[in-house]
């Protein structure tokens, strides 16, 4: 059995965060296809804090659209009120590019977890 293997079957919450709705939608749909990963999308900064308020997301994907200044502000907020999540830049690429970026945050996410981050 591989050494992920148990991550990849885990419960992850993940938060894609970007401009494009169709992209949002479609990464929404990839990741949520995966029965242990939940996936949640957001515009902007208002949504992101409005969700984050709801849950705590291990996983923080940003996607395109945001620009320099929001992504700064965006991550700023994100290390101060969920300093255990893992942030990962998300270029785009097929779906198995976006599961093995996961797969290593997860991996990330656990050393985080298993040093009380």
């Amino acid at each position: 059995m591989p050494k992920d293997f148990y991550i990849i079957m885990e419960n992850l919450n993940i938060l894609y965060v970007g401009r494009q709705l169709e992209i949002l939608n479609t990464v929404i749909r990839v990741i949520n296809k995966n029965d242990h990963w939940n996936a949640a999308g957001a515009m902007n900064i208002e949504e992101v804090k409005s969700l984050c308020k709801e849950s705590h997301y291990e996983i923080i994907l940003l996607g395109s659209g945001l620009s320099e200044e929001s992504e700064f502000i965006l991550r700023c907020f994100l290390e101060k009120n969920s300093p255990s999540s893992v942030i990962v830049q998300h270029y785009g690429g097929g779906s198995g590019l976006l599961n093995s970026e996961i797969i290593c945050a997860a991996q990330d996410y656990k050393k985080r977890e298993n040093y009380n981050y």
